[in-house]
């Protein structure tokens, strides 16, 4: 009887916060409870895109409210929804200023090993994200900032290194030290000079907002 309230409650719980989505998402007040189901679904291998959705729209209205921890694991979630474009459609509403902290997520992915692994190309997925941000804002990158929004290191780390530069134009500059820089390709956001008539385009800011959907 124990286990069958159990399953009941969760059911209970299930139902009142989608029916909170449907009714009410754009009230702050139910923010503690996307959050919660956001665990649930990590705990009982369920998964809701609408109340993910919902939750992360709440935090761009809400941005001191935003847990790290809690968007990685959406993320992670979204990720085993693949082919689904359910990743790229988080990824939409989640401000730079967190799909930057890079080092967060591998920590947060790390703890919940069992769902990384079941989701096939995770890694290279988060790697050529990582790789797309920064390379819109930095000609030169240290080794050392590289290495930790990638989660690679040593002979992992100078095997990658080593095909982007032979495959993608990068340079390297300086031995396999951590004072190593790495020089990406050119482009018209990490090169200012090569942007096209900066006065009759769209604002950069709305243009950034839409490249995490593009990488």
């Amino acid at each position: 009887m124990g286990r069958e309230a159990q399953q009941q409650q969760q059911q209970q719980v299930s139902f009142t916060v989608e029916q909170l989505v449907a009714v009410n998402p754009y009230n702050p007040d139910i923010l503690p409870d996307l959050e919660n189901y956001v665990n649930e679904q990590v705990l009982s291998q369920t998964y809701s895109l609408d109340a993910n959705l919902c939750l992360l729209r709440l935090y761009q209205f809400e941005p001191e409210r935003m847990s790290t921890q809690i968007v990685a694991r959406i993320l992670i979630k979204a990720l085993m929804a693949m082919p689904a474009p359910d990743f790229s459609l988080c990824l939409f509403l989640i401000p730079e200023r967190v799909t930057g902290r890079f080092r967060h997520f591998w920590d947060e992915a790390a703890k919940h090993r069992n769902i990384v692994e079941a989701v096939p190309g995770f890694e290279q997925a988060i790697q050529s994200f990582a790789i797309h941000v920064l390379s819109l804002t930095y000609q030169k990158i240290p080794r050392t900032v590289l290495a930790e929004a990638i989660n690679l290191k040593g002979l992992s780390l100078d095997k990658f290194l080593e095909h982007q530069k032979a495959n993608c134009g990068w340079i390297l500059e300086g031995d396999q030290s951590t004072s190593q820089l790495i020089v990406l390709p050119p482009n018209e956001f990490n090169h200012p000079e090569l942007k096209k008539n900066v006065a009759d385009s769209i604002p950069l800011e709305h243009i950034t907002r839409i490249f995490p959907i593009l990488g």
